[in-house]
Formats: structure tokens, sequence, C-alpha cells
């Protein structure tokens, strides 16, 4: 199935995304995967949620395969609710959320690992927004819980990516690890974060969200907003068409960091 959940251990429920080929969600898969975590957040005996993927990467954003398929703006309008239902619900999910990401994470992925609580990578894994190569705005909300400010920018103007070693750098990702060994080492932080009390964790799920210095629903619907305004304008359609046709530069990671110390 696209989505599904498994019961790995006690304590623990573990959603997964396979959409072949590259894990690019149309519309009804961003819905079937905030149905599926909210429903696992609330089930009572779950104390913690790891949402992974299948294939080679984690998440490729929105189909837009289906965003080129309609002369009118239904799909779009889709994906940006169901991108929206997603992202919240794995933020507003009862119990804390750790992604297991490997490969790529792209686009709408950023904006599912960016509302997560933690983050396991493996090494292979990037993380970027090429929104402005594809017709669409979005998700630097999310961007910017994961990189500071103006590394943010950078990688949203240009449409490069970081690696899960910058990102494990800057704190927001708790381990990189061997692809082989990433849904272990997943599952290993889920499994220390359900020897809470379930309780417990929930009002610290809710605690800490209510504390949160940015309000990412209102914030991200925002971001929507100028897509919109893209879509409208004509030169989202433009780019989209394009979309795939240039040559990718022969880096498109952040340039290495030198120590000068």
């Amino acid at each position: 199935m696209p989505v599904s959940t498994s019961p790995p251990e006690e304590g623990v429920a573990v959603v997964t995304v396979d959409y072949a080929p590259v894990n690019a969600l149309p519309a009804q898969g961003w819905f079937a995967l905030a149905d599926a975590v909210r429903a696992a957040g609330r089930d009572p005996e779950v104390r913690c949620v790891v949402l992974a993927a299948e294939g080679r990467g984690f998440n490729a954003g929105v189909d837009i395969k289906e965003l080129r398929r309609d002369p009118g703006h239904g799909a779009l309008l889709g994906v940006n609710s169901g991108c929206a239902e997603a992202f919240a619900a794995v933020y507003d999910c009862a119990v804390p959320v750790v992604a297991a990401v490997q490969g790529f994470c792209l686009g709408g992925g950023i904006g599912l690992v960016g509302n997560a609580d933690a983050i396991v990578a493996s090494d292979d894994a990037t993380f970027g927004l090429p929104e402005l190569d594809r017709g669409a705005l979005g998700a630097a909300t999310h961007l910017a819980r994961l990189v500071p400010q103006h590394l943010m920018r950078a990688l949203y103007y240009t449409g490069r990516t970081a690696t899960a070693a910058e990102l494990h750098a800057h704190g927001s990702v708790w381990r990189v690890v061997p692809r082989a060994d990433l849904r272990a080492a997943a599952l290993a932080l889920a499994r220390e974060i359900a020897r809470k009390d379930g309780t417990l964790l929930r009002l610290a799920k809710a605690a800490i969200n209510g504390i949160d210095p940015v309000d990412v629903r209102r914030s991200y619907r925002f971001e929507q907003g100028f897509t919109f305004e893209a879509n409208l304008s004509g030169v989202a359609a433009r780019v989209r068409d394009g979309f795939g046709t240039p040559a990718a530069p022969p880096d498109s990671s952040v340039p290495a960091r030198k120590d000068t110390a």
C-alpha cells in the first residue's frame, strides 16, 4: 500500500510511504499520510511514531505530473490542501514523531521533517527546496527549522541541497547512520522515547508546541498564497513546463566548509 502503518514493537507505530518511483505524492497521497499519522497519534497504545519511506528517497515533494495534467487549478488546490494537512498532522500528532530519512528529501519532504520532533538520517540523505525550479513556493517555514536563516535563504534561492552531515552539524538531525542502519537507528530513538509515560509524553508534546515561536501552520499557509499568485499569473506553469529540461549543476550541495580554527 502507498501509505501503511505497522507496530514493530510496543509503544511504537511506523507510518511508511511507498509511492514508486520517487515518492512524489499526489493530492490523495498527502491526505492519506495525514490520516495515517493522526490515527497513529490517537492510538492510546502508541507513544512514538516513526515516519519512514521505502525506495531510494524519502520524499520528492508533490507529483508534478498531476499538476501538468490539470488545465485548471483543481490539482493545485488539492496538493496544497493535502500538504498543509500532512504537515499539520506531523506537527500536531499527539505523540513525538521521528522522521527516518534516506536519499533525497525535497519540497514537501522538508515540510514533513521540519515539523517532526526528531530526525534520523542516512549518510546519503540530502535536504532541499527546489521549489523555484518547479514553479512553486512554500516550505521555507520548515526549512528555517532545520538551518539558520541566511543558509535557509541561500538554499531556497539557489535550489541547492544540504547533506545530513550538514544538518547534524546544525543540530537539527539527531543521528547520521549508514543507510542499512537507518530503520534500526530510528526505532532505537523511538524506543527510548516510548519508554516514558504516555500521558506525560502527550502533555510534553502539547507544551512544546505551545511555546513554539512560530505558528508553522499559519506561516506555511501565508507562503502558499504566493504559490497561488504564481499560478494565476501563469509564471508557475511556464516554469513547470521546463522542469527537468535544464542539466543539473555539477554540484548542487552546500559547499564544504573549511576549518579556519
